[in-house]
Parts: structure tokens; C-alpha cells; sequence
């Protein structure tokens, strides 16, 4: 498949499903959210997991704002990435708390770095990767800003997509970078060892 092709397919795909989020009522999508969030949070990946690397959700993604409270309850190790640049690139910070995230880049809450320590630690973890789809294999279809592709490369720890189960895919196009999430996690089931498939 041709670079472009595969451009405009992965387009389409981001089209249709960011349809679907911006269509989605309230209600339902809080719902979807809410069983989302318990899946997660009652796994063995969440409880047996030091280090969160978590996002902050927008309105169009599936919302973490409740699984980044809580891991900070647990006293987890959370952090939290802030874009560097418009090019892909992102640090991570530690957060202690949500008075930490300062709204930055696209409008999207990072940790406020005047109060936040630089992490640097990829080796281990849980990574929750967003995407406006995922599909059966764990490969995903982000905001197409390729900040996630690049730190996945990098990562050495457990990632999990957190997807609403109307925007997983059979498959999806993928190109010879992208790279599959290990956990799938839907409002109606968490699927694992996606990598091994």
C-alpha cells in the first residue's frame, strides 16, 4: 500500500469515528464511560501497576479524568505527557495531584512544569494510548499528530487503548511504524496479549 493511500484511508477512518464521538449523547457516552473506567481500574493490570502513564481526556476521547484520580488515591506513580513541539514530540511529568495540570498545547491539560518533575523512566509502566479507533489486533488510529508513535517506540512497559466499543475496527490500515497496544479495553470487554496475535 502506498504511502499516500494508506494516508487516506487512515483520514477516512479518523473522519468516521470522530463522527461518531461528536454525535454521541451525553448520557450514553458517560455511561460508556463509566463501565470503561471500572473494567480498567477492577484489572489486574491497573492493580498490579507502580507507574501510570496516563493522558488528559478531551470531550472526544474516552474520559480518564476518574482513573487518574484514583491512581493518584492509590498513591500510584502518575504522570502525564506535555507536547514539546507541533512536530510529535512529548515529556512526561510526575503529577501529586490534579491542581498540577496547567491547560497548554491544543487547549489540552499537561502537567504545569514549574511545579512538576521531569520523568524520564520508559522502561516500565502502564501506558493508557488514546485513539479514535482501535482495532482487533490493538492497532489504533490516534489524532494523526504521531506524538504516541514516537514514545511507544521508546516504551518498555504495558500499554492498554481505552475505546468505546463502536470505534474498534476489525482492522485497520497501519503503516510499518505504527505499533500495537498489548490491552484493549471496551465498555464490554478487555482483551489482552493483542501484540501476540
Amino acid at each position: 500500500m502506498s504511502l499516500k493511500n494508506l494516508r487516506t484511508l487512515k483520514a477516512d477512518y479518523r473522519a468516521k469515528h470522530r463522527k461518531f464521538r461528536l454525535d454521541c449523547k451525553d448520557e450514553i457516552k458517560a455511561e460508556l464511560n463509566r463501565k470503561i473506567t471500572e473494567r480498567f481500574l477492577n484489572s489486574d493490570v491497573y492493580k498490579n501497576c507502580e507507574i501510570l502513564f496516563a493522558y488528559v481526556s478531551t470531550e472526544i476521547e474516552t474520559d480518564t479524568s476518574v482513573i487518574i484520580k484514583k491512581a493518584l488515591d492509590d498513591g500510584k506513580t502518575v504522570v502525564i505527557p506535555k507536547c514539546l513541539d507541533r512536530a510529535g514530540l512529548m515529556d512526561f511529568y510526575q503529577i501529586k495531584s490534579l491542581n498540577d495540570l496547567r491547560s497548554g498545547m491544543y487547549d489540552i491539560f499537561e502537567p504545569d512544569t514549574e511545579r512538576c518533575e521531569l520523568f524520564t523512566d520508559k522502561s516500565t509502566g502502564v501506558c493508557l494510548v488514546p485513539g479514535l479507533c482501535f482495532d482487533m489486533y490493538g492497532y489504533r488510529i490516534g489524532f494523526g499528530k504521531g506524538y504516541y508513535d514516537r514514545f511507544l517506540a521508546e516504551f518498555g512497559g504495558i500499554t492498554v487503548g481505552l475505546c468505546y466499543s463502536k470505534c474498534v475496527e476489525h482492522s485497520l490500515p497501519k503503516g510499518s511504524h505504527d505499533i500495537a497496544v498489548d490491552i484493549l479495553i471496551t465498555e464490554k470487554y478487555l482483551s489482552d496479549n493483542l501484540r501476540n496475535c
